[in-house]
């Protein structure tokens, strides 16, 4: 996994330098497109990349408030997201996952299951807060009525096409860290149906313009509570596990076997007989 120190090199550009150094290139990447913001040049072509395109000023009653549509210039800022999600999800993976599987000790599976559900957890929860903030924001939450009113919605603000984006981004991160996790190919099946189905709803939902952000948030929420209890069953469960390896009693020593000879028996070391005197005769003292 990225940023840890590895005392193995391997190849350049080879399958296992950019399976251990993915997060790094990425991280490379990133660097550059924000380096261009600093010079003229490069400045416009930098910000396609970072902030979202097709912006127009719409007239209000007090003045105008830029809004968003979508377009083909949308998936290189996906592209740019998608390499902001993979750095993120190697950080979350080092710094917090690993350091709590080290501790539980778990198998090679337990272990993938508990990485995946682990990254499901942060994901839902980072997602409910800023869904519940954007609803909040945009004046979804006090007139819900405007979630539907004037469909099809052509232009959406700000925060709920970012929103849409880094969920796009996201979503579409997952694809290759199946390679990069190397995940088992019976896993795979799995894993790739409900990140489709993810794709689908979210990308559906933006090109329909159909701004349904209470349902993904609800969505979200309950998600990250089914991980959340299917991760602690998983925890109970082995814990329960190491109680009971803890209270099997040890098995009882069995008492140093003592060796006989004709003339008696060791003990200790020294030779005894069999009333437990010494077999050698004593010195009489001389008067």
């Amino acid at each position: 996994m990225a940023f840890r120190r590895r005392t193995k090199s391997y190849p350049l550009f080879s399958q296992e330098f950019v399976i251990h150094n993915h997060a790094d290139i990425g991280f490379c990447l990133v660097l550059c497109v924000l380096i261009g913001l600093m010079f003229e040049v490069t400045a416009k072509t930098a910000f396609l990349f970072i902030l979202p395109q097709y912006n127009i000023s719409v007239p209000t009653a007090d003045s105008e408030t830029v809004h968003y549509h979508y377009g083909p210039k949308d998936l290189v800022t996906i592209l740019f997201y998608i390499f902001i999600t993979i750095i993120l999800h190697a950080v979350v993976q080092e710094y917090i996952l690993d350091k709590i599987s080290k501790r539980l000790h778990l198998s090679k599976v337990k272990h993938s299951k508990f990485n995946e559900s682990g990254q499901l957890v942060v994901f839902h929860f980072t997602s409910v807060i800023w869904c519940f903030y954007v609803v909040v924001t945009e004046g979804y939450l006090t007139n819900p009525r405007s979630l539907w009113e004037d469909y099809p919605h052509v232009h959406l603000p700000f925060q709920v096409k970012f929103f849409y984006l880094c969920q796009l981004a996201y979503w579409l991160h997952a694809l290759p860290e199946l390679y990069f996790q190397k995940v088992r190919k019976e896993e795979i099946p799995r894993q790739l149906q409900y990140i489709c189905l993810y794709l689908v709803h979210i990308a559906g939902a933006y090109l329909l313009k159909l701004c349904v952000l209470l349902l993904v948030c609800a969505a979200q929420a309950w998600l990250m509570w089914r991980f959340i209890h299917s991760q602690l069953r998983h925890w109970r469960e082995y814990w329960n596990e190491q109680s009971a390896k803890r209270r099997v009693p040890a098995t009882p020593r069995l008492p140093a076997r003592l060796i006989k000879r004709e003339s008696g028996y060791h003990e200790n070391g020294v030779v005894k007989a069999e009333n437990g005197t010494s077999p050698r005769t004593k010195k009489l003292k001389s008067p």
